[in-house]
């Protein structure tokens, strides 16, 4: 049999995480450290691999059921090879160091066990009860594999030089970062969005690092269940995961 779909066959390759292409991502296990990969990402797989729900402690099930943040995992152990991917979306490996990165749960594809997470605030500079963001902090040494709508933009923040992202399109940023978000708006009630020009919520991020934004304001991918996104949580994104599953359900 001769196909044109023979040109994508399995790319071969020493490294631990495989970019197969860019909607797909290929992990070899070696029988020494898990993978944890958002549950039902697995699209294929080779070897003698196992699969199993990653055991969240009572303090991580609660910190998710009152903040929505979190990973809702599985574990993938053995000898193999796993291929990932979500919806389509466009896999992004990067390698998380002492620096740190903060991310909203809904783009992670799967990352390293050696890593660790924890919940963190991100609070609004009008103190308004409610109007915060719970993101998820991963810190130690290993690799995460992140998801964006279409090709990202990675911004690089400076001293002398501040960057504002909207709050539907961000991604991850550098733990790092100082970080506030904000509503430049001229009417008192801020959750409403700018004026009329459709836009809202935004985060300002000052200090030596990076922010990663995708060209979309549609977030998280449709039907990601983990993770609200960050103006959805409080109801001010235009396109947020709320309106964004409900909208677009699929049958």
């Amino acid at each position: 049999m001769q196909s044109p779909l023979f040109n994508y066959a399995e790319q071969q390759s020493q490294e631990r995480y495989v970019i197969q292409n860019p909607q797909l991502l290929r992990v070899a296990l070696t029988g020494q450290d898990d993978i944890l990969a958002r549950k039902g990402a697995m699209v294929a797989y080779q070897g003698l691999v196992d699969f199993d729900g990653e055991y969240q402690t009572p303090s991580q099930r609660r910190a998710q059921a009152r903040t929505g943040e979190g990973l809702d995992l599985m574990r993938c152990s053995g000898q193999g090879t796993v291929y990932f991917a979500n919806l389509a979306q466009y896999v992004h490996v990067v390698d998380v160091d002492q620096e740190g990165m903060t991310v909203d749960s809904a783009y992670v594809l799967a990352l390293d066990s050696t890593l660790h997470t924890e919940v963190i605030a991100v609070d609004s500079q009008y103190g308004i009860s409610g109007s915060g963001k719970y993101q998820l902090n991963i810190s130690g040494r290993g690799k995460v594999a992140l998801m964006t709508s279409g090709q990202p933009l990675m911004m690089h923040v400076t001293p002398d030089k501040y960057v504002n992202v909207d709050a539907d399109a961000i991604v991850a940023w550098s733990t790092g970062l100082r970080v506030q978000m904000q509503a430049q708006t001229t009417n008192s009630n801020v959750r409403r969005r700018r004026g009329t020009t459709g836009e809202g919520w935004e985060l300002s991020f000052l200090g030596q690092g990076f922010a990663l934004v995708q060209p979309s304001e549609v977030m998280p991918p449709q039907n990601a269940a983990i993770g609200q996104g960050i103006a959805a949580q409080f109801g001010a994104g235009q396109h947020g995961s709320h309106a964004q599953n409900q909208n677009n359900a699929w049958n």
